[in-house]
């Protein structure tokens, strides 16, 4: 799916300026049960046509819980309680609804709001640019539906993320005002859909 969320953690602590990206990943996969912050996020489209901007804010807390709530231009909601994942749009007043099962683990959310990352990703250090570190993910699975993800790093945290999928288009996605570790009410996490939606999937 394009809405490609993911992840996005600050760390708690200081590792050294010249700390490589994959030392950094893991660092904060391992200091980090939750986060909150805002996004924008820019879909590139193999075809050249103007790119798709959007932004939002997110919370997420690990293993496999998320809300990601697209604000401008369109309003989308994206939840997830860790087995479920809905999708609402309140212009239609549609919500999809589908399992996460064992996809979640591959996808590019999991790599910032999964586990065991080695058992699903070839993780490696990227070419660092820009002031960032980057470590670059490939799914081990060949029935993913991206075909490497690229994610920078700068004082300690993840400051975008590149996913690159199997058509050719190119979805980048930026964080800003990280909190690390936030008490996050276990409600941002549960979906109902509204009164009258239209509810489609499992």
């Amino acid at each position: 799916m394009n809405n490609c969320i993911a992840g996005f953690v600050v760390m708690a602590f200081c590792l050294p300026a010249q700390a490589a990206g994959l030392d950094q990943l893991k660092s904060f996969l391992e200091t980090n049960r939750s986060a909150s912050g805002v996004f924008t996020q820019t879909v590139i489209s193999k075809s050249g046509r103007k790119p798709q901007q959007s932004a939002g804010i997110f919370a997420l807390q690990r293993p496999g819980k998320f809300r990601w709530s697209y604000e401008k231009p369109y309003k989308q909601l994206l939840v997830s309680d860790g087995n479920k994942l809905w999708s609402y749009d309140p212009d239609l007043n549609q919500v999809a609804v589908k399992k996460l099962g064992t996809a979640f683990g591959a996808s590019p959310a999991a790599l910032l709001a999964g586990q065991d990352l080695d058992k699903h990703f070839v993780l490696k250090e990227g070419t660092a640019a820009d002031g960032l570190e980057f470590v670059e993910a490939a799914p081990r699975g060949g029935d993913a539906s991206f075909e490497r993800v690229k994610i920078g790093f700068a004082a300690n945290r993840p400051v975008s993320m590149e996913i690159h999928d199997s058509f050719g288009q190119v979805t980048v996605l930026r964080f800003t005002q990280f909190e690390a570790n936030p008490a996050l009410p276990a409600s941002l996490f549960r979906f109902v859909a509204p009164a009258g939606a239209d509810v489609v999937g499992d």
